[in-house]
């Protein structure tokens, strides 16, 4: 199982299984004292001649020192610029940019094969069932413990 991030309107490929969580938007990485933290947001074609063209395989962390060091502007998803956040930067939505959506991904399984419990009992739980769940194994709920009453 992994986390996946895709464009929105990509299809989901044929061998995995994919819960879409929730969808996020783009946005631009800046240096604190650029002309673009005057804005609420931007578009695409407003910061077209700054956006750097990094490697796909770069690490976020590594996006954001580039940025930080002076080198240009990156484009990255709202939860990236909010994990890698710092104090010589800011950030600004992208506004006419898709969005990504994130998702919990998993191989399917072979024909004929079963799938496996756990994964299959995980899947409820991201899926918001619980033990009470008409789906997946039925587990009684534990037994309270009866209170001793004790004579007056």
């Amino acid at each position: 199982m992994a986390f996946v991030r895709s464009a929105a309107h990509d299809q989901r490929p044929e061998h995995l299984h994919l819960i879409p969580l929730y969808e996020e938007r783009p946005v631009v990485v800046v240096p604190r004292d650029h002309v673009v933290t005057a804005f609420d947001e931007v578009t695409a074609a407003e910061i077209a001649d700054e956006v750097l063209e990094l490697p796909d395989s770069m690490p976020w962390r590594d996006r954001v020192a580039v940025v930080a060091g002076g080198a240009g502007l990156s484009v990255v998803p709202q939860s990236v610029a909010r994990d890698f956040q710092r104090k010589d930067l800011a950030w600004r939505p992208v506004s006419d940019l898709p969005s990504t959506r994130v998702g919990l991904a998993w191989l399917r399984e072979p024909p004929g094969s079963e799938p496996d419990p756990l994964i299959e009992e995980f899947i409820g739980v991201v899926r918001g069932r619980t033990a009470r769940s008409s789906r997946g194994e039925t587990r009684p709920p534990p037994a309270k413990p009866r209170e001793r009453r004790r004579g007056r």
